[in-house]
């Protein structure tokens, strides 16, 4: 575990937006206000997107088109139940550049098997944040 800055953080994410394998999943977790989005939007600026990203809480999903294809963004927070994951096309977001999925335990199986994890958390420094990335 890594206690990181806001920057520091950004920093993170360009570095996995620029390496990541097309096709890649990434399950981002963490409580709320622990970082997600701000990973996420410096994944997608990484990629290419032609658009800034934000929390898609309430749409469920965003897509940001990028040169190598659409990046997407999922949230699972506000599922009431895994079986509504089952309404989401998942066959389209897996064929794309990447996707990113917030809250994958409320989606259950319906969401596929991450090629890398990334953990956030508060940490003892209010101004940081306890990252783990594991493959």
């Amino acid at each position: 575990m890594t206690a990181l800055s806001e920057t520091e953080l950004i920093a993170l994410g360009r570095r996995l937006g620029s390496s990541l394998r097309t096709g890649a999943v990434v399950w981002l977790e963490g409580p709320l206000g622990a970082g997600k989005t701000t990973l996420v939007q410096s994944i997608v600026a990484a990629r290419g997107a032609e658009r800034g990203a934000t929390s898609p809480t309430f749409n469920l999903v965003h897509r940001h088109e990028g040169p190598g294809g659409p990046v997407f963004h999922v949230d699972c927070y506000r599922l009431r139940d895994p079986s509504e994951a089952s309404e989401l096309d998942w066959r389209e977001m897996l064929e794309a550049d990447l996707l990113l999925v917030e809250w994958p335990d409320r989606g259950g199986e319906w969401v596929p098997d991450p090629d890398l994890r990334v953990r956030l958390d508060y940490a003892a420094d209010p101004d940081r944040r306890a990252v783990v990335v594991e493959p």
